[in-house]
């Protein structure tokens, strides 16, 4: 088992008391917020919290003899389980979750497999743990994986806040920005821009950090918070710690060398990530975090670090529209209903642009994620048809599990 912050295996079920069935007298405190399950981002602290976990109670009572665990690293082999700070402990995974995942009939595609911060049943201890059930999700941050074929990615799960990293130097893109917050918002979390490298940015030119955080805001996106940061100084760091309060989990996603593992170090007090330079000719970073980890912060908020992504594919579940609704409105103003935003007599969205009030490069990546996120869609429909349809090969699926096990495709990451 890699390094990490869970170190301990437990010694015994004793230590772990079993979940009684919500449906007896004292069930209700079962799912209270525990010391132990608070520090590893335990969600349910409210009357809100438990209404949109609502279909815990069921599950919990199906396995009257599981305890509850989180998963807090994902690697190649399998996965790594807490029950506190205190403990990690690796925990053999459901026989459908060791097979190679797919979209044919009888296969559990690869989105419905566990992700780090899924939270989990489990039972036995020591070599003998195995997890039992997967807890509904409330969020889940995903994209299509790297490649030709289409298949879902489990970035993170269960998380309240995404920190959407990006370095004020070459890395600084708002068209990459806007992909990340489509992905993001269609998953279920807050996002948080954090732009990094802020202290270079400023001692190289005179209002650049000014200027980067007026571009982001041009995007017309409501309740979009900007946060300029030096990853590299704590006092600095403080400015997001509204998003990092007990009980909070969020993940951190940007580009290699974007900082994501200097501002985990930060936020920690300590050097526990690599850090390692970026190239000069486009501040491109190399690729020092190789699996994703869950990591509590001192604060008592959990943090999912998680390697750089080289693509952000779409799954076709997304909101366009959502991401883009400045342009959706002008839309709705021009002359014909059909309009096209090319050539049109009354076209409201380029007489927009043509009046400096609308960015071009702006509508031309909203096209371009607009025909991606259809493709996309039109793809995962097909996929979830012949998951119906289509006869399972089992002798091929079985070759394929032994093969390839629990893959953590990060490795496919910049």
């Amino acid at each position: 088992m890699a390094e990490g912050v869970f170190p301990r295996p437990p010694t015994a079920p004793a230590t772990c008391p079993a979940l009684e069935s919500p449906h007896a007298p004292d069930s209700r405190h079962r799912l209270n917020a525990t010391p132990d399950l608070l520090a590893i981002g335990w969600p349910l602290q409210g009357d809100a919290d438990r209404a949109r976990m609502d279909a815990w109670p069921a599950v919990i009572a199906a396995h009257p003899e599981a305890r509850i665990a989180r998963i807090v690293e994902q690697h190649r082999s399998g996965y790594i389980v807490a029950e506190s700070v205190d403990e990690g402990y690796p925990a053999e995974s459901l026989p459908e979750w060791q097979r190679a995942g797919g979209y044919r009939k009888g296969e559990a595609t690869p989105e419905s497999r566990p992700a780090v911060g899924d939270w989990v049943l489990v039972e036995g201890a020591d070599a003998t743990a195995k997890i039992v059930a997967l807890l509904p999700r409330y969020s889940a941050i995903k994209r299509a994986a790297a490649g030709e074929h289409y298949k879902q990615q489990l970035i993170a799960a269960n998380v309240d806040t995404v920190f959407v990293v990006c370095g004020l130097d070459d890395d600084f893109n708002p068209r990459r920005i806007e992909r990340y917050l489509l992905l993001v918002r269609s998953g279920g979390a807050e996002p948080v821009v954090v732009l990094s490298k802020a202290d270079l940015a400023g001692a190289g030119r005179a209002g650049a950090v000014e200027e980067a955080v007026a571009d982001l805001a041009a995007l017309g996106l409501e309740g979009l918070a900007v946060v300029p940061v030096n990853a590299r100084d704590a006092a600095s760091v403080d400015a997001l710690a509204p998003w990092l309060h007990p009980g909070r989990t969020v993940v951190l996603v940007g580009s290699s060398g974007a900082g994501k593992s200097t501002l985990t170090n930060s936020l920690l007090g300590r050097d526990r990530m690599k850090t390692g330079e970026v190239r000069g000719s486009d501040s491109r970073g190399r690729h020092t975090t190789t699996h994703r980890a869950l990591v509590p912060l001192p604060s008592g908020a959990c943090l999912v670090d998680t390697p750089g992504m080289r693509e952000l594919k779409p799954t076709g579940e997304e909101d366009v529209t959502e991401n883009f609704s400045d342009i959706e409105a002008l839309a709705e103003q021009c002359r014909f209903r059909d309009c096209a935003h090319g050539r049109e007599p009354g076209c409201a969205v380029r007489a927009a642009i043509e009046a400096g009030t609308l960015d071009a490069q702006r509508v031309a990546n909203y096209y371009k994620l607009r025909d991606e996120v259809a493709g996309a869609a039109a793809t995962l429909a097909d996929r979830r048809s012949e998951q119906k349809s289509t006869t399972r090969h089992p002798s091929r699926v079985q070759k394929a599990g032994r093969d390839k096990g629990n893959r953590d495709d990060d490795y496919d990451d910049d």
